[in-house]
């Protein structure tokens, strides 16, 4: 499996993004629970933030990108890139 990560901005207000977070909490818990070794997170000094994840492929991580309540809902802009660890 390799890593993936999606950094994402939000483009909706604080209000409404709000009322989706707690599906997407329980949506990345979901994906640890599958294996997928997934952690969330927003950046501290502006806004957005990112999923780190293992996916078997590109299109397995689309798929699952696109099942984030975050997606589903409009709430954010999103890159999705393959990430290589050279040293851990």
């Amino acid at each position: 499996m390799s890593w993936f990560v999606k950094i994402e901005k939000g483009i909706v207000d604080r209000s409404t993004f709000d009322q989706f977070v707690p599906a997407h909490r329980d949506y990345v818990r979901t994906l640890i629970a599958q294996g997928h070794e997934a952690k969330s997170g927003y950046w501290a000094e502006f806004g957005g933030g990112m999923l780190l994840f293992k996916a078997a492929n590109l299109e397995e991580a689309k798929a699952i990108v696109s099942q984030d309540p975050l997606v589903q809902n409009g709430c954010v802009d999103y890159q999705l890139h393959e990430w290589h660890i050279v040293i851990e």
